[in-house]
């Protein structure tokens, strides 16, 4: 007759192997497929997030004087685009002079490769000038 082998006072039992591995193997890779994911979505949100502080600067320095003209904002808003890396081809702005305000709006989307599919980053931003033009 054989004797079950016993651990901790209990005795073994066949299959109960080899559970705690696997659990901690599983939670490993759910860990790096978060790490992953906001290694790769945690700079294009944070340069997004930079581009709208950038966008309220530039309205709020056209604005006061001596005044600036509604193209040299796009123009403005078009480099600093370029200078953060978010100058995709879908690049939509448009700029205008509403109520004695610089009021621009920007849009663009970016894909994100996340685990097991690409996620489409849509930036959707209005930025308006907290004071009014100086007109001469």
């Amino acid at each position: 007759m054989r004797v079950p082998h016993v651990q901790h006072g209990r005795p073994r039992r066949r299959g109960e192997t080899g559970g705690s591995r696997l659990s901690f193997l599983l939670a490993v890779a759910v860990i790096g497929l978060v790490g992953y994911a906001i290694y790769q979505y945690a700079p294009v949100a944070y340069d997004a997030f930079k581009y709208k502080d950038f966008m309220r600067e530039t309205v709020d320095k056209a604005a006061y004087p001596p005044g600036q003209t509604v193209a040299w904002v796009e123009s403005q808003l078009r480099a600093g685009a370029d200078e953060h890396g978010l100058a995709p081809e879908d690049l939509t702005m448009d700029v205008r002079n509403v109520e004695g305000r610089i009021v621009a709006r920007v849009q663009w989307t970016r894909p994100v490769n996340l685990p097991g599919f690409i996620y489409e980053y849509k930036f959707d931003h209005t930025a308006r000038s907290s004071g009014f033009l100086n007109t001469k």
